[in-house]
């Protein structure tokens, strides 16, 4: 191949380059602009809403609720606004109604401590409320606080009948029982971020009618402490629950609803299956045993003999009563 063809050749090549590359640049540019999706937010001030599903009952906690956009003209008078709602009040406060995930709370749906009916409000359906007295000793310290879940210990001395001993025992009677309020505390007091630990007599728990009535029992019976129970105890308790057929988890149950389960089981009290332990399991020199009464020791020599009102010997065994006049005489059977 001569010269001057390759010189054509290159030159065609270049040519073609440009080419290619002037209309890649020109279809590049003329593309429609790609647009950009925008969430769109309401204009409106932020309202208190529920993160998720309130049931009655339900106490106020940071994560339960947020503020949320809102559009203005859905706004109502009733709503908690952000800048004017005052949050410290709000939290510890309990749900009146139901409210669903996402709806915004109003003032009517929420009750303070110390209003008229916030006991009764934070109570779930069914349950009542009990005090028991409590001490430094048998009420952990004082670091119970409402929300915490407590199990009901009852110690007492067991008297066997005609014996002077007794029987030292302490028995978990109740478990997993929901602190209401401690004196007439229904939330925690926190100073810079620490939650602040206060002596209390008093503590109030959700229970059962049935368990209300062991309650009262047994602060006549003995003395009633409270333990105070973990947070990841609820795992365990939920497979003993399982185990014992309490729960029924259908086949092929999702993750989310075996919580669900879990939540609703390890919300409620339990009785039954409680353990206890005696003296003797504390130390040798107590008793593992109920104390009986004694039989009497036996008496050597002869019987005393027992005389009668008129200082005639009382026979023992059967007698016939035989009257000669009137002098009446009292004759053994069966003897000559």
């Amino acid at each position: 191949m001569d010269r001057k063809k390759v010189v054509l050749l290159a030159v065609a090549l270049l040519i073609a380059a440009f080419t290619a590359f002037a209309a890649r640049s020109m279809f590049a540019g003329g593309a429609a602009p790609q647009a950009e999706a925008v969430a769109a937010q309401p204009k409106g001030p932020k309202v208190l809403v529920a993160q998720r599903a309130l049931p009655v009952g339900t106490i106020i906690t940071a994560d339960s609720v947020s503020f949320q956009g809102w559009p203005d003209e859905l706004v109502k008078d009733a709503y908690y606004i952000e800048g004017e709602a005052d949050m410290s009040k709000l939290l510890g406060t309990v749900v009146r109604f139901p409210i669903t995930a996402g709806q915004p709370l109003t003032q009517g749906s929420l009750v303070a401590p110390g209003d008229r009916g916030f006991l009764a409000a934070a109570l779930a359906p069914g349950m009542r409320a009990i005090t028991i007295p409590v001490s430094a000793k048998t009420g952990v310290g004082g670091f119970v606080f409402p929300g915490d879940r407590v199990d009901l210990m009852l110690t007492q001395d067991v008297k066997g009948e005609g014996s002077g001993d007794s029987l030292r025992t302490a028995e978990t009677i109740l478990r997993n029982l929901r602190v209401l309020a401690t004196d007439q505390a229904t939330d925690s007091e926190v100073v810079d971020g620490k939650t602040v630990v206060h002596a209390f007599r008093t503590v109030t728990l959700e229970v059962t009618p049935r368990i209300a009535e062991k309650v009262a029992v047994a602060q006549e019976i003995g003395e009633i402490s409270l333990s105070l129970r973990a947070i990841a105890d609820n795992q365990g308790e939920f497979e003993r629950i399982l185990a014992n057929g309490d729960v029924k988890v259908p086949e092929g149950a999702t993750r989310e609803q075996e919580e669900s389960l879990m939540k609703q089981a390890m919300g409620k009290p339990l009785e039954g299956n409680t353990t206890y332990v005696t003296g003797g399991d504390v130390s040798r020199f107590q008793r593992s045993t109920m104390p009986t009464a004694s039989a009497p020791a036996p008496v050597s020599g002869p019987a005393p003999q027992v005389v009668s009102a008129s200082g005639q010997p009382v026979r023992s065994g059967p007698v016939v009563r035989v009257t000669r006049g009137k002098e009446t005489t009292e004759e053994p059977v069966g003897k000559p």
